[in-house]
């Protein structure tokens, strides 16, 4: 499983460093606020929805996202190496 480091747990925000060995996953999970993901690391992830849907990101360092709540996934490291991003939600 992809490991979560939480930095910032407050009133307001979360802010998540997500950690990925090569395989590793979340496992399926519902977000509970909208949210923004940074990619440290160029790369692609393996996204499963709820409903079995596989799709590919590629992701480029930095280069930032946002999501609203209620996303239904499971994200997978489709990389050979160690992938990280971190992850703001909005509370």
């Amino acid at each position: 499983m992809a490991k979560a480091n939480v930095m910032i747990d407050n009133q307001k925000t979360r802010v998540t460093e997500w950690t990925f060995e090569v395989g590793d996953e979340t496992g399926q999970h519902i977000h509970e606020y909208d949210y923004v993901v940074v990619p440290m690391l160029d790369g692609e992830l393996k996204i499963i929805n709820h409903d079995g849907v596989e799709t590919i990101s590629k992701l480029k360092q930095g280069g930032s996202y946002f999501r609203e709540k209620g996303v239904n996934h499971n994200v997978l490291n489709n990389n050979d190496f160690i992938y990280k991003f971190i992850e703001i939600e909005f509370k």
